[in-house]
């Protein structure tokens, strides 16, 4: 089976740790000044990862896949050095693949004497990786925080709200058709002198009141930096929005996660490339819907 997997040229590569956040998988971490893929088990290929290296050090090629290996994964991981090998295992562990640790560890009891490390200070390592290790190896590329599941408890509304919630639509703000970023025309009229609010697709289902809140008054473009592909598309659309639809200010929206700055970015790269500037504001969201944060930038 063909597959593509994340190439990384460490030559290129200054651990400038960009990769790391569009890695949902947690299989890049920039360990001894070098991005690696610590896992090609869970690298899916999709390439979140590449659009955050300015040094153009990632690539994706294409190869015949082979039945996972751990023990021919592990002859890579060793080469690399002990942080390496803690890294790739705490990464198992943190993905419940317990077999594949099984035989990791026991790669290393085997091979414990052409090491050069200690096998049990790995060991240690591997399993004292407490609540606190996990949440900052979750920021650090043992996972990105935008996938990590979680429940948001809300206080349950009274029968009587209900009711009369129900009794009262809501109105849309929407104001034109489409808005996926991919599909707009940048010099449609609802463009034309209008203030834009750009946001990552996740936004208006955290915010309650996204419309009567945000888009009220507003045309709207969405998009993902993380999933969505072509961004080139993104920058030249905004650029021409500015340029030729005369927008008056951009709001962008994104939500905390790491990986939704990339639409911040490209709307900054958008109006250093126009003609014209405009005023762009910043809102951060919560994944609870809660606005973290609210400024011109």
């Amino acid at each position: 089976m063909i597959r593509d997997v994340v190439k990384i040229d460490e030559e290129l590569c200054n651990g400038c740790e960009q990769c790391v956040p569009g890695c949902h998988e947690g299989a890049l971490q920039v360990i001894d000044g070098k991005a690696r893929l610590i896992s090609d088990l869970m690298c899916d290929g999709l390439g979140a990862c590449i659009g955050h290296c300015p040094q153009g050090a990632i690539t994706i090629e294409k190869r015949e896949a082979e039945a996972y290996d751990e023990t021919r994964v592990m002859e890579i991981m060793v080469t690399k050095g002990k942080n390496t090998v803690i890294a790739h295992l705490k990464h198992l562990k943190d993905h419940n693949e317990t077999g594949f640790l099984r035989e990791g560890v026991q790669y290393l009891k085997t091979h414990e004497q052409t090491l050069g490390f200690r096998l049990n200070e790995v060991i240690s390592e591997v399993h004292h990786h407490g609540h606190e290790a996990a949440s900052h190896a979750a920021h650090q590329g043992a996972g990105c925080p935008g996938s990590i599941s979680r429940v948001i408890e809300r206080p349950v509304a009274g029968v009587e709200k209900v009711a009369v919630a129900s009794a009262v639509a809501v109105q849309s703000e929407l104001r034109q058709w489409p808005v996926q970023l991919h599909l707009v025309n940048p010099q449609a009229a609802a463009y034309r002198n209008a203030d834009l609010l750009i946001a990552a697709d996740c936004t208006a289902f955290a915010v309650g009141d996204f419309h009567q809140r945000f888009l009220r008054g507003k045309s709207l473009a969405i998009g993902c930096p993380k999933l969505d592909s072509n961004l080139d598309v993104y920058l030249n659309k905004i650029t021409a929005m500015i340029d030729h639809g005369g927008i008056n200010t951009i709001t962008v929206m994104i939500m905390t996660v790491p990986c939704c700055g990339g639409l911040l970015r490209i709307v900054n790269q958008a109006v250093s490339a126009a003609s014209r500037k405009v005023p762009v504001k910043l809102i951060v969201v919560s994944v609870e819907g809660n606005v973290v944060s609210e400024e011109w930038v």
